[in-house]
């Protein structure tokens, strides 16, 4: 069975419903095909219970569904992040169909067929807004670890009675890997932590929390041709957290509590984990962005004569005298679970057209191919950093909409 419809959204999370929103509002004919049973599932169905919002609840800014709560300064925990979702699609009668994977996108008769597992759709424009975090990333060598040892990805983690009792080895220290390990550890377990590259944010400086300030500088405004290089996409997010009303996220701090810091994983040999020498440079590579970020702050305040008090930031260095190891015995350290939140990857091979680039991430002129009809939206750097964010995918979303409506 073939269905013909104007538009079809390969995705029902933040994106998919953000356009959905603005072709509603110019009532052009969409459906909105989301493999899950749920809108927003990667906010939802791929967190843990105690999950909430990095980010202030006002940056919730969904276009017609922005937060109009009383909190506007606190964090959305994920059933509130769930009913707002829920709620959004049916305030504006978004037609989802749920449970219906998309398997590819092929160019046909001056449009697109879209083979999907409900049926094929003829499309005069297809919207990829299936996300950039869509498998998570488990190096070949976890199928060396002793069988006996619990694996899991993040996504799939939901609280600390999922893992068997033992020690539990996070590999990845992000903003969900550091968020998890601070609560195995608060939960009585011994977490050992791999760090890697990943910054840290304050989570409040000189009297705002640190989204106002990164708004403020143009952070979350920045595009590809600013970065260092365009493998710096795809780098960790700063550590954050938004738990208990936000608090900073400290590897120093971790140490004093009992975590054992880890360099990069390297594989397992013999029933031993095998590390990089380099966890004190981790450490020091968080340290250093914080130091350069608060010092933007402060460059800001004086060229816009703010009058925020001036503050010092904690200058912790525990962990610069943790031992460096780079080999445990897994057995010895009782670990029982493994949990791989090194972050995902991404595929877009379903489109069956050269629309990526060497990395595999979408070649657009923000979110447009070079193919008429043919768009992505929803992913970080398709613009500007806030590309794939709730405070920045609406204004994409209006312009790929625009573009649908000219078209």
């Amino acid at each position: 069975m073939t269905e013909s419809v104007e538009t079809v959204i390969v995705g029902g999370g933040q994106a998919g419903m953000a356009l959905s929103y603005f072709l509603t509002q110019e009532r052009r004919e969409h459906v909105i095909l989301e493999k899950r049973d749920r809108p927003g599932s990667a906010w939802t169905a791929q967190r843990w219970d105690s999950f909430t919002l990095v980010t202030p609840n006002w940056t919730f800014c969904l276009p017609g569904a922005e937060y109009d709560g009383d909190d506007s300064h606190g964090f959305m925990p994920r059933s509130e992040i769930e009913r707002r979702f829920r709620e959004y699609a049916l305030r504006y009668n978004m037609p989802l169909r749920y449970g219906v994977e998309v398997s590819s996108v092929a160019p046909q008769d001056g449009g697109y067929l879209v083979s999907a597992s409900d049926r094929n759709y003829r499309a005069r424009n297809v919207v990829i807004a299936s996300g950039l975090h869509q498998r998570p990333k488990v190096p070949a060598w976890a199928g060396d670890l002793p069988v006996e040892i619990f694996q899991l990805a993040a996504c799939d983690y939901r609280n600390p009675q999922q893992l068997p009792p033992g020690a539990v080895l996070v590999v990845g220290s992000g903003q969900s890997g550091c968020q998890i390990a601070e609560e195995l550890n608060e939960a009585g377990r011994k977490v050992y932590l791999c760090t890697g590259s990943a910054g840290r944010f304050p989570r409040r400086y000189r009297g705002r929390d640190v989204v106002e300030w990164a708004m403020i500088i143009g952070f979350f405004d920045r595009t590809q041709d600013m970065l260092p290089s365009l493998a710096a996409r795809f780098g960790p997010n700063p550590q954050a957290t938004g738990k208990n009303g936000g608090h900073t996220i400290n590897l120093h701090q971790f140490y004093r509590d009992g975590i054992t810091l880890l360099g990069h994983a390297r594989g397992v040999q013999d029933g031993k984990l095998l590390l990089a020498p380099d966890m004190h440079e981790c450490v020091a590579k968080a340290d250093t962005f914080e130091r350069e970020f608060a010092k933007k702050i402060d460059a800001a305040i004086l060229q816009y004569g703010y009058s925020d008090p001036p503050e010092q930031l904690p200058q912790l260095t525990d962990a610069f005298s943790a031992p460096v190891i780079e080999s445990l015995d897994l057995k010895s350290a009782g670990i029982t679970a493994v949990l791989w939140t090194g972050g995902f990857a991404f595929d877009y091979s379903l489109v069956k057209l050269p629309v990526t680039d060497s990395y595999g991430f979408p070649l657009t002129q923000r979110c447009v191919t070079q193919y008429p009809g043919l768009f992505f939206l929803g992913m970080p750097w398709l613009y500007a950093a806030k590309s794939g964010l709730l405070m920045g995918v609406g204004a994409d979303a209006a312009y790929v909409a625009g573009k649908i409506v000219s078209g």
